[in-house]
């Protein structure tokens, strides 16, 4: 006879599991906010930043953004912190 399966206890599992990486994500998007410098700006231009990007339709400025972005992490000057509003 077979051992039945507890739900609850593998629900559980899983809402800690996600728990734990939604808690990883934030500290990590905390960490590249401050490592970008973008910590100086008030929390209404990060916000308002933000929202630019995540609004921004056209792909070329998109892909600027992202190559900016792989030479920050890479530590090249492409991606050097010396404006938070990214190229315009």
């Amino acid at each position: 006879m077979r051992k039945p399966r507890d739900f609850d206890a593998e629900l559980k599992s899983l809402e800690d599991k996600a728990r734990i990486l939604k808690d990883r994500k934030v500290r990590q998007l905390g960490e590249l906010v401050i490592a970008t410098g973008a910590d100086a700006l008030d929390i209404d231009t990060l916000a308002g930043g933000l929202l630019d990007l995540a609004d921004a339709g056209n792909a070329a400025r998109k892909e600027g953004w992202r190559k900016r972005g792989a030479g920050f992490f890479r530590g090249g000057k492409d991606g050097a912190p010396a404006s938070a509003g990214g190229e315009q």
